[in-house]
């Protein structure tokens, strides 16, 4: 599992190690491993034409010293200061005895240094930045999008919010970050994930707590969840998941949710509503029932929403029953948050950000440039477990004290129905037993895995992401 973790924790564990280390040790330890992931990229350091773009900060002093040691294996290195008066004196010391130089940033000449760069290292802004760059840095940060350099980025790409993963105002897009003793939150959350490129984790040292602000979970960590049935077993001591979707206008959103169902390691799929003979059609499987919800059968989930249109009835009856219900698409629009909240069994809610948006009386971009934020309250305010779809799928536990980042999605998967596939697979997951954030995390996993194989580089459909989950679900119990 990768861990993510705030600034001010980090800052608290930095502070920690440096009390037992000689001083100026974990600077030269950071400095060692971003020299030695530059020297990765280039490849051939010796003669080759290195830029160091330095701030004030701490990480500025990181790419003076790292400046330092490539100078010595034979590069170019030449540093731009944008405060030279606030420099770091010992980094900027070290770099001019092994031959490196120092431009000025005013005036064209920094910029014409960038433009014959084989490599820039972004130094400007620390973990503890806010806001866009600076009005000085903005014409060094054009001339390094017209540049041909490969750009590294020091802990993080500078005008990016390190805790928050948002970006407001200009910021450097880097090809590597070289990130030290732990990721960020803003590292793993777009749009902030956008600027970072590749991401290279240094271990420092640094002794951190357990309990971390953001998961990314990996295969084994996902496998470990995933349900196996025992040698007693039958359909329905596996579990059983209901599935309210569809209607008249929208069919395929059941067959769609049901496909994502009969996948997800539940024994058996019980559908309800209009739309079941398109569901028969396609899943003679699927235990189908003509009367409501309380109809049905017993299950151990429900999932409701998909394609529901304005059945708020079926919405609402679902909501009273006394087991884990997923809640997704116009189930979203359609339910009472009084209801929602007072349910004791666990909820899971789905939005995309427009439906987030929704839900918090925002606009649509607000949650896009904050999906951190946004995750963690509707988590708060509804009691709910959330699962934030897009670019980057967020899940916060209800209340949103814990939050996972799901790392294996592609923009493949922005299709018709999606959605609906991975509905139905949180759903089965959830009457297989699974706790709602475990569930919703790893159907996430598994659905962006389904969605790569899916697509392999050419557009897919959803129906093509719920034929490819099987191949996910082996993927990630045999690595």
């Amino acid at each position: 599992m990768r861990t993510a973790y705030s600034v001010e924790t980090v800052r608290a564990a930095e502070r920690e190690l440096m009390a037992r280390l000689p001083e100026g040790a974990l600077m030269q330890r950071a400095a060692a491993g971003l020299a030695a992931a530059c020297a990765d990229v280039l490849g051939r350091v010796y003669g080759s034409r290195v830029v160091l773009l330095v701030g004030s900060g701490d990480n500025g002093g990181d790419a003076l010293y790292a400046g330092a040691r490539l100078a010595r294996r034979g590069a170019g290195v030449s540093a731009v200061l944008l405060a030279p008066e606030r420099a770091h004196g010992g980094g900027l010391a070290a770099l001019r005895r092994a031959g490196g130089r120092v431009v000025g940033a005013d005036g064209g000449g920094a910029e014409a240094v960038v433009g014959r760069a084989d490599l820039v290292v972004d130094g400007i802004v620390g973990i503890g930045g806010t806001g866009g760059l600076r009005p000085n840095a903005v014409p060094l940060a054009d001339a390094v999008e017209r540049s041909r350099a490969v750009v590294v980025a020091v802990d993080l790409p500078s005008g990016v919010d390190a805790d928050t993963g948002e970006v407001r105002g200009r910021a450097l897009r880097a090809d590597l970050t070289v990130t030290f003793g732990t990721h960020k939150p803003g590292l793993l959350v777009d749009p902030a994930r956008e600027y970072a490129g590749s991401v290279r984790l240094v271990d420092i040292g640094l002794e951190l707590p357990a309990s971390a602000e953001l998961e990314a979970l990996q295969h084994a960590d996902v496998a470990r969840m995933l349900p196996v049935p025992a040698a007693e077993s039958d359909k329905y001591r596996r579990g059983v998941v209901g599935i309210a979707a569809g209607s008249a206008r929208y069919p395929g959103a059941a067959v769609l949710a049901v496909a994502g169902a009969l996948r997800g390691g539940a024994g058996a799929v019980r559908y309800v509503g209009p739309a079941g003979q398109a569901v028969i059609a396609r899943f003679p499987e699927t235990l189908v029932s003509d009367g409501g919800p309380k109809h049905a059968g017993r299950v151990q989930s429900w999932v409701v929403g998909p394609g529901a249109g304005d059945d708020a009835a079926t919405v609402a009856e679902v909501l009273a029953a006394e087991v884990p219900v997923l809640i997704d698409a116009d189930g979203l629009r359609l339910a009472e948050a009084s209801a929602v909240r007072a349910r004791r069994a666990p909820t899971v809610m789905t939005p995309h950000a427009g439906e987030a948006a929704a839900l918090l009386g925002v606009e649509r971009e607000e949650v896009e440039g904050g999906r951190l934020a946004a995750v963690r309250e509707l988590a708060g305010r509804y009691g709910a477990t959330v699962l934030l779809k897009g670019s980057t799928t967020l899940i916060a536990s209800a209340g949103g004290a814990a939050v996972r980042v799901n790392p294996t999605g592609t923009s493949w998967l922005a299709t018709a129905g999606s959605g609906d596939v991975l509905s139905g697979l949180a759903g089965s997951l959830l009457a297989a037993g699974l706790p709602a954030v475990d569930a919703a995390s790893a159907a996430a996993y598994l659905h962006g895995l389904a969605g790569r194989f899916a697509a392999d580089g050419a557009p897919a459909g959803a129906h093509d992401v719920a034929e490819e989950i099987a191949g996910a679900w082996r993927s990630v119990v045999r690595a």
